[in-house]
């Protein structure tokens, strides 16, 4: 009888469930009315006198140790359900996500780059800080010449011939180095001149240029170019263009695109006219072309440039350029994406 009650103890050791209805069971089965615990303690007038006393010392050990497992059991499940409760149901929809803001800089420029893509224009990337011939020399621009104080640079004192590249039109000379034509690039990116800042200027702003280079480039296929372009950014096929100078290009031209007097607003951007100025353009001259090794007899091309930032002040009707830099999320917010 005595190694039955060690058995018993033994069992109830190892026992274990995460079952609410398995420990229910459990505890009848020992702590029952009609219980393993109950026959037992009434069995025990039988035992022999000089074992009565371990015999109950027994049966008290395997009575605790079934309520302790139940108590145990009982926390154990109750810890587990707490736990679940918390985290709760995890098929439910979870708490909406708060939308992120796109800077209309990024905007604008995705788009702009979205249009050209369409009609084969690749993406073209290129250092920030530029040395001197791939800003200046490559482009028609040797030293002192006159053109460069055009745009005042902001120079690497401890290296003279390093700066803050000026334009992105340093990207496409590097592209013209290494790739041979046909060649139809974009270069997006940030540039830096040493302009006093105002609503209107900033010290640093963003470009985007593109480069079209083949055999028999007119001026006409940059014509129908800008006017694909201007349709596709503007709703706005009407331009215009009037003779400029720019020293990489020969000829070269300011683009205006009609954008209308319906209201106040117009206006105040076009000064009264209805024209709105938005990039420069031209023929490459022959002798960037030269310079970046491809013959000026057998190949020509246009390139044009822009303004992104003030596209973005046009498109959105931002009347402060600083806005664009200062990250105020008061403004960024307002352009939240919806993707």
């Amino acid at each position: 009888m005595l190694d039955k009650v060690k058995e018993l103890i033994e069992e109830v050791h190892l026992f274990n469930t995460t079952s609410k209805t398995d420990i229910e069971a459990f505890r009848i089965k020992y702590l029952g009315s009609k219980g393993l615990l109950k026959g037992l303690f009434s069995e025990f007038k039988n035992v022999d006198a000089e074992l009565r006393k371990e015999f109950g010392q027994a049966l008290n050990n395997l009575k605790k140790a079934a309520e302790d497992k139940v108590v145990f059991l009982n926390n154990t499940l109750e810890d587990s359900n707490g736990v679940k409760s918390f985290y709760g149901d995890l098929t439910r929809p979870s708490e909406p996500i708060q939308l992120g803001s796109r800077h209309p800089i990024s905007l604008v420029k995705n788009q702009i780059i979205e249009v050209f893509n369409r009609i084969g224009f690749t993406v073209s990337e290129g250092p920030e800080i530029e040395d001197d011939w791939h800003n200046f020399t490559a482009l028609n621009l040797p030293e002192y010449h006159p053109a460069r104080d055009m745009q005042d640079t902001f120079f690497i004192q401890t290296n003279p011939d390093l700066l803050l590249r000026t334009h992105t039109s340093s990207v496409q000379v590097r592209y013209m180095e290494n790739n041979k034509p046909p060649i139809r690039t974009i270069s997006p990116g940030r540039v830096y001149r040493n302009e006093a800042i105002s609503a209107r200027s900033h010290c640093f702003f963003h470009q985007v240029e593109g480069l079209y280079i083949d055999e028999n480039v007119s001026f006409a296929d940059l014509k129908q170019t800008l006017e694909f372009f201007t349709t596709q950014l503007f709703g706005k096929s009407k331009i215009r263009l009037r003779p400029s100078y720019f020293p990489f290009t020969e000829p070269s031209a300011e683009v205006d695109v009609y954008w209308g007097l319906k209201n106040e607003t117009d206006y105040k951007m076009t000064k009264g006219t209805g024209w709105l100025e938005i990039m420069g353009c031209g023929m490459v001259d022959p002798n960037v072309l030269d310079n970046c090794g491809i013959d000026s007899k057998k190949y020509s091309g246009f390139a044009f440039g822009m303004g992104i930032d003030r596209i973005a002040l046009l498109l959105h009707q931002i009347k402060d350029i600083r806005l664009l830099s200062e990250n105020d999320t008061r403004f960024i917010k307002q352009f939240k994406s919806t993707i």
